[in-house]
């Protein structure tokens, strides 16, 4: 019977262990060192260098605010909220982004007013600018005229009889006679409005009450004269 010989293995003594693993050692923090290298521990921005985390504002824009991160400096810009209509006085300071509103008062129909002020955006309206920022108004109710040909006069909400209260003499509307007394149309018949005194009279009555004298004849009575 023969054997084969088969060397022994050779096992690294302690001070070759130790050396191999300092070796690796180096290597492994030398990767590290690498990595840390290629990451960003600094920003440098407004003449100024932030360290990583902190938040800054770019001087050249206050709209935009940057936060300093490993990978470089993150930026994003503010967008400013839209100021309310009602604004009175607007204010803009160095340094801020965004303008401010000083005073707030009432808007209406596009027009702003003063917390407290009394206006009159038409004839017929008179408003308060209520200090809630709100304006309320009270419209005016126009009885109507009692006449037939009322004007509107500059300034004035509701329309103005002139020439005082009257009416037309019949349907035809080709005579307007005055209020308040009798007027003979002809030998026989007399007409006559209202005043402007006479309740609900008025309304939906444009036309003169006449009175016809029984066995007249208003041709006769012109050839008798």
């Amino acid at each position: 019977m023969s054997f084969l010989s088969i060397p022994a293995p050779i096992w690294p003594s302690m001070r070759e262990s130790w050396l191999l693993a300092f070796s690796l050692c180096l290597c492994v923090r030398g990767l590290e060192g690498s990595v840390l290298t290629s990451q960003v521990s600094t920003c440098e921005a407004n003449d100024s260098v932030y360290y990583v985390g902190e938040w800054y504002f770019l001087d050249s824009d206050p709209c935009t605010q940057c936060e300093c991160t490993a990978e470089g400096a993150a930026c994003a810009r503010t967008e400013c909220t839209a100021l309310p209509p009602a604004c009175m006085h607007v204010s803009h300071y160095p340094g801020d982004c965004c303008p401010r509103c000083e005073k707030v008062g009432c808007e209406h129909r596009g027009e702003v007013y003063e917390l407290g002020q009394h206006f009159q955006p038409s004839e017929c309206e008179q408003c308060t600018c209520e200090l809630d920022g709100i304006a309320r108004c009270l419209v005016a109710d126009c009885a109507p005229p009692p006449c037939v040909n009322a004007v509107y006069e500059m300034g004035e909400c509701c329309p103005k009889c002139i020439q005082g209260p009257n009416c037309y003499s019949d349907a035809s509307q080709s005579r307007i006679i005055p209020g308040g007394e009798y007027v003979w149309l002809d030998s026989c018949t007399k007409c006559r409005c209202h005043d402007g005194q006479d309740v609900g009279y008025w309304e939906g009555n444009r036309v003169a009450k006449c009175e016809t004298l029984q066995n007249c004849d208003p041709e006769e009575e012109v050839h008798n004269s």
